[in-house]
């Protein structure tokens, strides 16, 4: 357990690579009650959510959820979230621990339109049930079909006897399953009968070093290692959750459609290593003369593959699929390769 975002988190139970993998083959359990959940209501609601976000909350329809994120002023992120869209004048926005306070400072800032602006982070809790195995073992606690409801989807209602709370199909590791939101009082109820009905299928609780491991692997951004208030969604490789139509004039658009059109000098890439060695944030990103062209943002060992990956910015030239480049490890230039991720792909 470590202190993090004024939480106490589960970093590890019995092990990130055993965690890991069992996430990846059968099904694991995180407790990821620290992510913030502010509702935005009312008859502006949908005018502030659409100034907000980079992406175009008019493509939403009942039960969808959208992948966006705050630009600021400066060309930067505020957060990266998740838009649940429950009607015109409903809206759930998920955002990361470490910055509930300041997106919901940001929001209420920027709030022209005088809509309805409710931080109810302290109330949810959220598990996340993930895996292969995690569909069946959840659709045993609930009759809702969840078969049915498509990636990136949620619905509301019961499971393991409580009868409010949303089940999305959405996650942070690339294994498939389901998040449940669940009110506080709820959710030790739905942790216990998810473990008891899972034992057949291989359900074990997960920390959050293995759900880093595991996003890592998807090349999915941590909001403070890979993308932060000083790096543009342009240059994130962000661009596809950023959308440049009519009707959506948001914070900053006209900066990031410029950037967008004339190009960026650095580029956020993934890469993996060719010789043995673990990549770690802030080690350099060196050109073949071992000059530094950028810097590690996130880096592992892939339990799957048991190869060193990463994430990092570097310059633009150096930034295309296939270009060799070298890590600094311990005053070591280790090659590496340019490539797209994700870095591991399920077997059909």
């Amino acid at each position: 357990m470590v202190p993090f975002a004024g939480f106490d988190m589960p970093v590890e139970y019995a092990g990130v690579r055993q965690e890991h993998i069992n996430v990846r083959e059968k099904v694991g359990v995180f407790d990821v009650s620290h992510m913030g959940e502010i509702w935005i209501k009312g008859p502006m609601a949908k005018s502030l959510v659409q100034r907000l976000t980079s992406n175009d909350v008019q493509k939403l329809s009942p039960g969808k959820i959208q992948y966006t994120c705050f630009p600021n002023e400066l060309g930067g992120i505020v957060d990266d979230l998740l838009v649940y869209f429950y009607g015109e004048e409903k809206y759930l926005l998920v955002v990361n621990a470490s910055n509930v306070e300041k997106d919901h400072q940001w929001i209420v800032d920027h709030n022209d339109e005088g809509a309805e602006v409710e931080n109810a982070s302290d109330r949810i809790s959220q598990l996340a049930v993930q895996g292969p195995n995690a569909t069946t073992l959840l659709q045993k606690l609930t009759e809702i079909d969840l078969s049915s409801i498509p990636y990136y989807h949620f619905v509301t209602g019961k499971l393991a006897g409580v009868k409010e709370l949303i089940i999305s199909n959405s996650g942070y590791t690339g294994a498939g399953g389901f998040e449940l939101y669940i009110y506080n009082e709820d959710a030790p109820r739905v942790w216990e009968k998810v473990f008891e009905v899972g034992k057949d299928l291989g359900v074990e609780p997960a920390g959050l070093a293995a759900r880093d491991t595991l996003r890592l692997e998807m090349g999915f951004c941590l909001y403070g290692n890979d993308i932060d208030d000083s790096t543009s969604p342009i240059e994130a490789g962000l661009g596809w959750i950023t959308k440049f139509v009519d009707g959506n004039d948001f914070i900053n658009r006209r900066a990031l459609e410029a950037q967008k059109r004339d190009g960026v000098t650095r580029k956020l890439i993934g890469f993996e290593l060719k010789d043995r060695g673990i990549p770690r944030q802030h080690y350099p990103i060196l050109d073949e003369h071992g000059l530094a062209v950028g810097e590690v943002t996130s880096g592992t060992m892939s339990p799957m593959s048991g190869k060193g990956i990463g994430m990092g910015y570097v310059e633009a030239a150096h930034a295309a699929h296939g270009n060799g480049i070298f890590v600094g490890i311990r005053n070591k230039k280790i090659p590496a390769e340019v490539v797209r991720p994700p870095f591991y792909k399920a077997p059909v």
